[in-house]
């Protein structure tokens, strides 16, 4: 099967066939597509043609399609013309936490009523488990399905209550080990059982050195794990020990891109998730609350730059020097706050004390200092302003040494406080490294002058 690409002309060939009603074309194209593809096509119809081509798939394939429309998109499509029958229809085929995921996005009626219709009173109750749990932590990112022995059962046991428990689970990575108490014993490969004897207990081949984590533990700090171990499943366990499900992969990875996807739009300014499609009003809504708080900056920096209108009368070249503080100030400010919340995401044992982060902070920052310093010297002796040199010389190095220093406590405040720290590498550091820069300049520049 070829890579599929969504034209323009294709688009408008699956329309017209969706106004004819041209069940047999849309059939046959259907399928010829992934369910990744055929969510895409989904996404760029109106809610009936929409609904209309997802009868023509049978209920497994339209399962797919549905994971694999974004949250936000999924929602709005399946409120506009599912019913409850047919949303509960492709929740009886979901993993237990695609299912939670989407009725997460529905009401709270349509959530219990979906739930009753479920066919499979087990997954039901699976389902009811884990709703309860935030999205952020483990218990929110596990399924149910998974496949568990018990440690005194032979080999020839294990095989067969993995043949029947397979049936349910998709994955297959490894097989978890309990004991009477459903208590995590530990784990025992698909090798270790296809190679002992079937009358060997599971107890004697299973693995005991095993990774988990409890329901509680954030999801950072899971894929932190996952990530450090190279695992491509991970238990989880309530507080007594005892086995409730296990988290993918896939999960883990999806997790991270949703994070990943917040933070690039928190550091560049925009409030909320904005997606592409979103109207007008919305977009404009994502990006104003920095964009004012851009403007309140720059007109604080034009206020201190007016204080010192007579400098500038006494010396007109100053203002040639303005932007280079600024935009040195907010380039150094991003490139710390960067490095400062890179550090705080990648999270280890080991821990750096702020006095030393400074220290090493401020280090960087001289030598830096001295280099730019020196080479806008170098540019103002050739150009014969050679009563800025001093000025400009000084004033850059301290405003690479202040905007480091706001760039590394900054995101650590908020970090402390409990805000993302990711907000520290946008506007915010920028916006404040304009106005710090501009003001140490002048004043520096006030202060030699007069000498």
């Amino acid at each position: 099967m070829t890579t599929f690409e969504l034209t323009k002309e294709y688009l408008e060939k699956i329309e017209t066939a969706i106004e004819q009603k041209d069940e047999t074309l849309l059939k046959a194209e259907m399928e010829e597509l992934y369910p990744a593809d055929i969510a895409s096509i989904l996404l760029e119809l109106d809610g009936e043609p929409a609904h209309y081509l997802m009868t023509l798939v049978d209920t497994e394939m339209g399962a797919e399609i549905l994971s694999h429309i974004e949250p936000d998109d999924r929602k709005r499509f399946i409120k506009e013309r599912f019913t409850v029958e047919e949303i509960a229809k492709y929740v009886n085929l979901f993993d237990s936490d695609d299912a939670v995921d989407l009725l997460n996005e529905q009401t709270i009626e349509v959530r219990e009523k979906v739930i009753a219709l479920i066919e499979d009173r087990e997954q039901a109750r699976f389902i009811l488990d884990m709703l309860h749990y935030p999205e952020d932590v483990a218990g929110g990112l596990m399924q149910k399905e998974l496949i568990k022995v018990n440690a005194n059962w032979t080999v020839s046991e294990c095989v067969e209550e993995i043949r029947r428990q397979a049936e349910d689970v998709e994955k297959v990575y490894a097989v978890y080990v309990v004991d009477d108490e459903q208590k995590l014993k530990g784990i025992v490969s698909l090798k270790r059982i296809i190679l002992a004897r079937k009358n060997t207990k599971i107890e004697n081949i299973l693995d005991e050195d095993i990774v988990y984590v409890e329901t509680t533990r954030p999801a950072e700090e899971v894929a932190e794990i996952m990530q450090r171990y190279d695992l491509d499943a991970i238990p989880v366990v309530n507080t007594l020990g005892r086995l409730l499900g296990r988290i993918t992969i896939d999960d883990v990875v999806d997790f991270i891109t949703d994070k990943a996807e917040e933070d690039i739009q928190v550091m560049a300014g925009i409030t909320g998730e904005a997606e592409e499609d979103d109207s007008v009003w919305q977009l404009a809504k994502a990006r104003l609350p920095w964009l004012i708080v851009g403007v309140i900056g720059s007109l604080l920096a034009a206020t201190v730059i007016g204080s010192f209108e007579d400098e500038f009368k006494k010396v007109a070249a100053l203002a040639a020097f303005i932007p280079i503080m600024g935009s040195t100030g907010g380039n150094v400010g991003i490139q710390t706050s960067s490095l400062i919340v890179q550090s705080l995401a990648e999270k280890s044992g080991i821990t750096t004390s702020l006095g030393q982060r400074l220290f090493k902070i401020i280090l960087v920052a001289l030598v830096n200092g001295l280099i730019i310093g020196s080479l806008a010297g170098l540019y103002i002796y050739v150009s014969g302003e050679t009563q800025l040199f001093f000025v400009v010389c000084l004033s850059l190095l301290s405003v690479v040494v202040l905007a480091s220093f706001t760039g590394t406590v900054t995101p650590l405040l908020l970090d402390r406080l409990g805000i993302n720290p990711a907000i520290a590498s946008g506007p915010f550091i920028t916006t404040a490294n304009d106005i710090i820069g501009i003001g140490t300049y002048l004043m520096i520049a006030n202060l030699l002058l007069h000498l």
